[in-house]
């Protein structure tokens, strides 16, 4: 088997573990930083690092991104050094950044000018699924691309899944943060009902996660919710441009749906609190704060 290589663009809470992973699975993985020091964890567990993205096109055929954004993107792709500014470019370009779906076709547009294949492939799991290798990854993309870039998004996740054209990756991708803003919401509801009614919301969480109400939403970010830590896993800002994505798609087609609106709502809301676009998702919680109780040492009442 020929070596297993690829380039990484992206050293966030999600690019860095992902590197991590690949690395541990055996890939040789060359990292490419805006800021150096930002890659001086992944650098120690194996990484190589070159310059700028241009340097990275000269090194791998096969380049993957994690980025903030469209824009991000955009930006390593044709900036001045980018992947697509010398004279050798990526193969393959996967794109696991989210993006809306025009933006997606765009950027796969802007590779094909040079005979570059894109991919987009946004990844759920969060931080602890990066770690894991366990993250699912919904792709937009050929048959033939979506064949050539599998292994190395394998090395990364338990689920990988090809969804249809370019943008389809983004349009699944849309449909899990609905699901997930909408969770988070549900559960922070849920034990404000319980706490308002007298009930212990610890003893009512771990009654529920025995049933259909399970997720690892209630799991996880329950006990943040319980416990009031909000330093941000995955920071409710996030949730803006999935906002602004169903609400481009919903337009697009005419469709209504009300319980995105009330979500919509929600976490606008906690946006406009000061700090509150830098919290945890879960703090969209705050807006139903619950009664306070006497804490022991782990955090649950005493």
């Amino acid at each position: 088997m020929s070596e297993m290589v690829t380039g990484f663009l992206g050293l966030g809470a999600m690019g860095d573990p992902m590197v991590r992973t690949l690395l541990s699975r055996g890939w040789r993985v060359i990292v490419a930083p805006r800021d150096p020091r930002k890659a001086e964890g992944v650098l120690a567990a194996g990484a190589e690092i070159v310059a700028d993205p241009a340097a990275l096109a000269e090194r791998t055929d096969l380049v993957v991104t994690c980025l903030t954004d469209g824009h991000a993107v955009a930006d390593v792709l044709a900036g001045p050094r980018g992947l697509l500014a010398g004279g050798r470019w990526p193969g393959l370009v996967v794109d696991c950044t989210t993006t809306r779906p025009g933006e997606a076709r765009e950027l796969a547009a802007r590779c094909a000018t040079v005979g570059a294949a894109f991919l987009d492939a946004p990844v759920s799991g969060g931080p602890r699924g990066a770690q894991q290798g366990t993250l699912s990854i919904m792709v937009g993309g050929s048959d033939a691309d979506f064949a050539r870039g599998r292994a190395v998004m394998e090395g990364m996740g338990s689920r990988v899944i090809h969804c249809g054209p370019q943008g389809a990756g983004q349009v699944t991708k849309a449909c899990n943060q609905l699901i997930v803003m909408s969770t988070v919401t549900a559960v922070a509801e849920s034990l404000r009902l319980a706490a308002n009614a007298g009930l212990d919301p610890w003893v009512v969480r771990e009654v529920l996660l025995g049933g259909y109400a399970y997720s690892p939403i209630l799991e996880m970010h329950g006990v943040r919710m319980l416990t009031g830590d909000y330093a941000p896993g995955g920071r409710a800002s996030f949730h803006e441009k999935d906002i602004a994505t169903i609400a481009e798609i919903c337009a697009a087609s005419g469709l209504e749906l009300p319980l995105f609106e009330t979500v919509r709502e929600r976490f606008e809301t906690l946006f406009a609190r000061p700090g509150g676009r830098d919290l945890d998702h879960s703090a969209v919680a705050t807006l139903y704060p619950v009664p306070e109780q006497p804490a022991g040492e782990d955090g649950r009442p005493a």
